[in-house]
């Protein structure tokens, strides 16, 4: 869609017939907010859930943003030991109490909604076997916990009849109020949450409910590039909305024969802003009809085969209609495929903020900072009880890795402990933007961490790095740990290896081996693995805790009398570099700065510094994308002290 006509719709909605929103029906006591996917929502091994992917941060910056409710999914019915009991995982509970902690800590409203769902598997017709114990354990442990929390029963049952699913919907209603009185039940419909559902469902006793009801409409647009969809939708991309007959595209020659070609032909109608009003409003009638409070739990466009424009005009259209309409809600997703965050982007809240779907929503658009990529210069963590955010986590183990283990760590609350696994097992710590490991390097970093084994093995610790082109390859840089590094005597060593040490042992790809040609490129550093390299580990456990790159030779109060007692330019590192490097420099006691970029001719190309210092040492990243190739020199000044270097920028 032009930008022309998205402000045409937008002012389409504000002047339009104003809607008198539910004023006389109950409301929920929270307005609008996100679900936060891919968290406890995982795979169905709790010990394998990466619970860092998220922490109190990102609740801290949906907050910011002016939201004030959190919708959690979680694959509640996985992370139990099964029938007949169905015992919630301990492990589960700890990681739910530290975000339950952190919701009322921000006054956040936080849905704990059961989420165990699979589009393809019908809901089985005594699914209520399941909910009740699981529910009325939830209940019991949150039982006392402030009225920010609620419990949203099952998310999107299908296939299931609606009689059946109203029955057990009542029973595990029941089973939570022999409990707790006192926090907010979540109840939905059938066939996916749907809001032709609502209707179908009894009318309960229990006056502590709020009714849900989700909204994808219309299906063919806001899912087109889907591929969990039965046939994929994949093929299907550049449906316009609302429906544009001169841009409305053919369907795919794969799908001709299936139900999406009712959809082509039907989007004439179904694309029309009006039709998806007239759907929107149904549930609202149910509210109105019922008295009850209604919630509209998810909605949203997956962005991936999507016009931008499009997808930010639909968002503006329901947004706008829910809040005339009086219907609080929550946004799926807050990252992924339906985010908030820029297209294909590593979804940082100060960098990848898609700021005209915040301003869609009516959220307060956070100042966006301006990416730069430079030489790693501190600590990096891998694992310190929980992955660091910054790394995707991949388990190609072969054996059984747990996360999580509680059996004496050697610092904090979880270590993690590996064993029985075949050769060349490994798990893998992926950074989600590749890493410039040169200055660590040249710096004396080292891989550290704790490590614990009874019987005597070898295994190999490795960083690999991008794969730049077609004539690169992913090379190894990889060191032994045996023996001759640690003791295998089943108690804690500490493991210290300067990242130096590690040598290039080869590439494996495109299924083919690839000798070592010294070409690991520490710039390029793509992830770290812990690898059955040598043997299996069958009968073999291995555990490791606060695993990190750090300084090996760290400044301490008792080695400061070695730090320079006068004032100290260093050279830049790298150099020559493009576009980034650092720029060190000692101030012996408290002064005014100034750090300067000249050229040749003696004209001043940048000022990085110009201000009072304390005493130190201090580093400065530079950026010299708008410079051409050639000499330069950076001058540091002060009125005790001047110094120049000279710096070569290489492009």
């Amino acid at each position: 869609m032009k930008k022309p006509l998205l402000l045409f719709l937008i002012s389409f909605l504000i002047l339009s017939p104003n809607l008198s929103p539910l004023l006389s029906q109950p409301k929920p006591p929270f307005k609008h907010g996100f679900n936060l996917t891919m968290w406890m929502q995982q795979g169905n091994d709790i010990n394998k859930l990466n619970f860092g992917a998220y922490g109190k941060n990102d609740l801290e910056n949906i907050k910011s943003l002016g939201a004030d409710v959190i919708r959690l999914p979680i694959n509640l019915n996985y992370y139990t030991n099964g029938s007949p009991n169905y015992t919630i995982d301990s492990l589960l509970f700890r990681f739910l109490d530290k975000i339950v902690d952190w919701a009322e800590e921000l006054q956040l409203h936080l849905i704990l909604d059961n989420h165990t769902f699979v589009p393809s598997v019908p809901t089985e017709p005594n699914i209520a076997e399941k909910l009740v114990p699981i529910w009325k354990q939830m209940a019991e442990h949150y039982k006392d916990r402030s009225e920010l929390i609620y419990y949203e029963i099952l998310n999107e049952p299908h296939g299931i009849n609606e009689a059946d699913w109203n029955k057990a919907q009542l029973e595990v209603i029941n089973a939570i109020r022999e409990i707790d009185t006192v926090h907010t039940i979540i109840i939905g419909g059938s066939n996916f949450n749907s809001y032709n559902s609502l209707d179908q469902m009894p009318v309960y006793e229990d006056k502590n409910l709020i009714y849900t009801y989700h909204f994808y409409d219309p299906f063919l647009y806001t899912h087109q590039g889907a591929s969990w969809s039965t046939p994929s939708m994949e093929p299907v991309k550049n449906i316009p909305f609302p429906y544009d007959e001169a841009r409305m595209p053919a369907i795919p020659t794969e799908l001709e024969n299936t139900w999406l070609k009712w959809s082509y032909n039907d989007y004439k109608k179904e694309g029309k802003i009006s039709e998806v009003r007239k759907l929107l409003d149904i549930a609202s009638e149910f509210s109105k009809k019922r008295n009850v409070p209604i919630f509209c739990g998810e909605f949203g466009v997956y962005m991936i085969n999507s016009d931008p424009n499009d997808r930010i005009a639909w968002y503006v259209i329901i947004k706008h209609y829910l809040d005339q309409l009086g219907i609080t809600w929550t946004a799926w997703d807050y990252k992924g495929g339906f985010g908030i965050f820029n297209k294909n982007s590593l979804e940082r809240f100060d960098y990848d903020i898609n700021i005209p779907m915040i301003n869609a929503l009516g959220f307060n658009p956070p100042p966006q900072k301006i990416d730069t990529f430079s030489p790693d210069s501190s600590a990096i963590v891998f694992y310190d009880d929980y992955i660091s955010s910054e790394l995707n986590f991949t388990d190609w183990s072969g054996g059984e890795l747990k996360l999580y283990e509680t059996d004496s760590p050697k610092a904090g609350e979880f270590y993690l402990s590996w064993e029985n696994s075949d050769r060349y097992g490994n798990f893998s710590f992926f950074f989600k933007r590749k890493k410039d490991f040169s200055y660590l390097v040249s710096k004396g970093f080292a891989l550290d961490f704790w490590f614990k084994g009874e019987k005597e093995t070898r295994f190999e610790m490795r960083f690999v790095d991008a794969k730049i082109n077609n004539e690169d390859h992913p090379w190894r840089n990889a060191i032994t740990i045996d023996k001759s590094k640690t003791k295998f005597d089943g108690s804690w060593q500490h493991v210290q290896i300067p990242l130096n040490n590690f040598s290039e042992t080869g590439s494996w790809d495109n299924e083919q081996w690839y000798n070592s040609q010294g070409k690991f490129d520490w710039k390029e550093v793509n992830l770290f693995q812990i690898v059955a390299e040598h043997n299996d580990l069958k009968g073999i456990k291995l555990s490791f805790d606060d695993i990190k790159i750090v300084d090996s030779n760290p400044v301490s109060v008792a080695s400061e009398v070695t730090l320079p007692n006068e004032f100290q330019l260093y050279q830049n590192y790298p150099n020559p570099f493009n576009p980034t490097t650092t720029i060190e420099y000692y101030i012996a006691k408290e002064t005014h700065v100034k750090l300067k970029i000249f050229n040749t001719l003696g004209e001043i190309v940048n000022e990085l510094v110009n201000e009072n210092k304390r005493t130190g040492l201090h580093s400065v990243a530079f950026n010299a994308t708008n410079l051409s190739s050639g000499v330069y020199f950076y001058e540091l000044e002060t009125p005790e002290f001047s110094s120049i270097k000279k710096l070569i920028v290489v492009k």
